[in-house]
């Protein structure tokens, strides 16, 4: 077995299991591809999966399975410098290789599994499988976007320079991304949740089953708001805030936009500055 092919631990409750890649390497020669098995505690009860990357994109999977299946590709690199010529001081010296393998952590501890990586120098596509009732803390910053489907539970994402498209989802959200469209859809809403969605230069496209009620805050700097929900739009007057400055009152006029799907329920923020803001009924 390459020892730079990926580390990876799992701790259980009991102990550290260490394991090797169940997959060594992809057919396409041009990707390292592994995959882990991490068993939880107790497989009836519900659980949490957290991931954080600098450099990757995550998708994250419910299914019926029982385990948690981590599955990280990347692509091989074979050194050198990034315009492909050789360096010219290397004369005719051979190039070695410096590039490591996956650096993957697994932790598993009362059905929470931690999945962290501290490879930085390319980008990690992680493909993720939970049993369905999972709730999810998941992150990435760079190279990557998040794609979470089929889940039931709460669900936290943020990202920087990357989309979020969350599909099929029971159950709550909050959503964050700077630069991407931000995507959701529900099958189910958790009642009394609030949730967020917003972005800085992107839309913000939610879809919500018709019989959802919440209470909307909304605000698009340079953009326009939709929806084909009968939202009751409160039409007072704009919320004003003041503060004290170096002994002068600065009064700030709000320009949120505040209405209610169904009578109203627990509040739904929606915010970007570059885009619409899309509020869909379900079909």
């Amino acid at each position: 077995m390459k020892t730079n092919a990926l580390t990876i631990s799992v701790c259980l409750l009991l102990g550290t299991l260490w394991a090797g890649p169940l997959l060594a390497q992809n057919e396409n020669q041009n990707e390292v591809k592994e995959q882990l098995v991490v068993p939880l505690t107790d497989p009836g009860k519900a659980g949490t999966l957290e991931v954080h990357l600098i450099n990757g994109s995550i998708h994250v999977i419910g299914t019926n399975a029982k385990e948690v299946t981590v599955e990280a590709v990347t692509d091989s690199g074979s050194g050198g410098r990034k315009d492909g010529r050789d360096d010219e001081l290397a004369g005719g010296m051979k190039r070695i290789n410096s590039r490591g393998g996956i650096e993957l952590t697994a932790v598993e501890r009362n059905n929470t599994v931690k999945v962290e990586s501290s490879f930085m120098k390319r980008a990690v596509r992680l493909t993720i499988r939970v049993p369905q009732r999972f709730a999810l803390k998941v992150g990435t910053v760079n190279q990557g976007n998040i794609t979470v489907e089929n889940i039931t539970g709460a669900v936290e994402v943020s990202n920087v320079n990357g989309k979020i498209t969350l599909t099929n989802i029971a159950g709550s959200a909050v959503a964050n991304t700077v630069n991407g469209q931000l995507t959701a859809t529900f099958r189910e809403v958790s009642p009394n949740t609030p949730m967020a969605f917003s972005t800085l230069n992107g839309n913000v496209d939610v879809t919500f089953p018709a019989n959802v009620k919440s209470s909307l805050k909304m605000k698009s700097d340079r953009g326009d708001i939709y929806s084909d929900f009968d939202i009751d739009v409160d039409k007072t007057e704009p919320k004003t805030s003041r503060s004290k400055e170096e002994g002068m009152y600065r009064v700030a006029v709000e320009d949120w936009v505040y209405g209610k799907i169904n009578g109203g329920g627990p509040e739904v923020m929606m915010k970007n500055m570059h885009g619409n803001i899309y509020i869909r009924k379900a079909k």
